[in-house]
């Protein structure tokens, strides 16, 4: 998979880029989404899901590590962050397989945390800051734990 980059100048862009991303990606459904904090890895993941029409309220699952969201379909989307976990292990207690390799769309934050169990043909989106506030680089590109 080739890497491509696309600069985000304004937080209205996040939708066009979502859709373009998906497009891009037809065939996948996991995309790891790496970044500094408050980079905007949630915010952009809330515009994906915008795109797939999910009828959730979309935010972080810091705290639970994963939340599923319906799209209008009634399709599942899982919505994974992986800050706060100790070890990879953690991840086997809540049969991430299932979710992993359900078909359905799964976008993770922090993967570096559990990289040696999420699968290699996913999504790498990485985003790179400017300056606090200032645009946004997503360079896009496959993962590999």
């Amino acid at each position: 998979m080739a890497i491509t980059e696309i600069r985000c100048k304004n937080k209205e862009e996040l939708d066009r880029i979502a859709k373009e991303l998906i497009n891009l990606y037809p065939g996948k459904r996991i995309f790891v989404l790496t970044g500094p904090m408050g980079s905007g890895k949630t915010t952009f993941i809330q515009a994906l899901c915008r795109q797939l029409q999910v009828v959730d309220i979309v935010n972080s699952p810091t705290f639970s590590i994963v939340n599923e969201y319906l799209t209008k379909e009634g399709k599942s989307v899982f919505h994974f962050d992986l800050y706060r976990i100790r070890k990879a292990e953690e991840l086997l207690d809540i049969g991430y397989e299932d979710y992993f390799y359900s078909g359905d769309y799964c976008f993770i934050e922090w993967p570096e945390l559990a990289a040696d169990l999420i699968p290699d043909e996913s999504v790498s989106i990485s985003i790179k800051v400017d300056e606090p506030g200032q645009d946004r680089l997503f360079i896009i590109g496959s993962f590999h734990g």
